[in-house]
C-alpha cells in the first residue's frame, strides 16, 4: 500500500518537518505537541525526543525527563516537550498478541533506556519527511522498520473481530452493544463480557477511542469544526468537544490550530459508510 498524497503535502521542494502517517492499526506522528491536560489514548503510545528531552507524568508519580517513553492503552498521563519536535508511535492494541510483545512494550511505563528503538524511530522520521507520499509504507513495513520485525498479531474471539473489524472500517458509525450483539448472535450481557474479556476494555471505551482517533484523518481538513463534528459521528459540538480533550488533552481547535503545517500520509477515512446505527 502506497500511502496517498493529502491536501495537505508540501510542495517537491519543501519537505514537511511536521508529519503524520496513520492506517488503521499504526499511527506516527512528528509534530506540535501543544500544552495539553491529562490525555487518555486507547493505544500503545511511544513518545520520542526529536530534538529536545520529553517529560511524561504518570498517575501518583513524579514527572520523568527521558529520549523515549511509553504509555499502555488507557493509561491517563500527561507529556510536554522542549522542542517544537516530538515524535509519537500510537500502536493499536487489538493487533498486537501481547503476551509476545517486547517486555518494554508489554509492561513498560514511563522512561524507556531503547537507544536502538529510539535511533529507528528518529530515522523513520527522516525516510518520511525527506520521502513523503512517495514512501512505500504498509502496517508490516512500519513494524519491520522501527521494530526489526513484524509484531506478533492477534488472534480474537471470531464474533468480537467481526465487531471489532466493522467499528475499525467505520469509526464514525453509532454503534451500539445491543446493535453489535444482535449482529452477532450474543446477548448483550454475553456480547459486553465477551469483549472485555478478549480486548481487556470495556466496548464503550474502545468505540469511543475508535471514533476519537478517526478524527486524526481530518486535522488538515478547512471545514468548521461543527461540520467535521457530525462527519466523525459526534451527536454534537459538545460532546466532540468534551470527549477529544478527555482522549488527546487538547480541545479540538487547539489541535486543528497545531496542525496547519501538518502533512498527513497513510490511508483516508472512508468515503462511503454503511447505513448508520441508530
Amino acid at each position: 500500500m502506497k500511502p496517498s498524497r493529502s491536501a495537505a503535502t508540501p510542495a517537491a521542494d519543501a519537505p514537511a518537518t511536521r508529519l503524520m502517517w496513520i492506517d488503521a492499526d499504526r499511527t506516527f506522528y512528528a509534530g506540535l505537541l501543544g500544552v495539553p491536560s491529562v490525555r487518555s489514548l486507547g493505544a500503545f503510545t511511544v513518545y520520542a525526543s526529536l530534538e529536545a528531552p520529553v517529560r511524561v507524568c504518570l498517575p501518583d508519580e513524579q514527572w520523568q525527563q527521558c529520549a523515549l517513553a511509553v504509555v499502555p492503552p488507557f493509561l491517563p498521563h500527561r507529556v510536554q516537550c522542549e522542542g517544537r519536535l516530538i515524535g509519537v508511535l500510537l500502536i493499536e492494541p487489538e493487533t498486537l498478541a501481547l503476551d509476545r510483545l517486547p517486555d518494554f512494550l508489554r509492561s513498560g511505563q514511563g522512561a524507556l533506556h531503547e537507544p536502538v528503538l529510539l535511533e529507528r524511530i528518529r530515522a523513520t522520521y527522516a525516510r518520511l519527511r525527506d520521502a513523503g507520499s512517495t514512501a512505500d509504507l504498509s502496517t508490516a513495513n512500519f513494524d519491520l522498520t522501527l521494530w526489526g520485525e513484524c509484531l506478533p498479531r492477534r488472534v480474537l474471539e471470531p464474533r468480537i473481530q467481526a465487531v471489532v473489524d466493522a467499528i475499525k472500517r467505520d469509526p464514525r458509525g453509532r454503534f451500539s452493544a445491543d446493535d453489535c450483539a444482535a449482529s452477532v448472535q450474543l446477548s448483550s450481557w454475553r456480547f459486553l463480557h465477551l469483549f472485555k474479556t478478549e480486548l481487556g476494555v470495556p466496548f464503550r471505551n474502545f468505540r469511543s477511542w475508535k471514533r476519537a482517533r478517526s478524527l486524526l484523518h481530518y486535522v488538515t481538513r478547512e471545514a468548521s469544526l461543527v461540520n467535521i463534528a457530525l462527519e466523525a459521528g459526534y451527536p454534537d459540538s459538545t460532546h466532540f468537544s468534551h470527549s477529544i480533550r478527555q482522549v488527546f488533552g487538547l480541545k479540538p481547535k487547539d489541535i486543528f490550530a497545531g496542525s496547519r503545517k501538518l502533512a498527513v500520509y497513510g490511508e483516508r477515512p472512508v468515503k462511503e459508510s454503511p447505513p448508520r446505527r441508530t
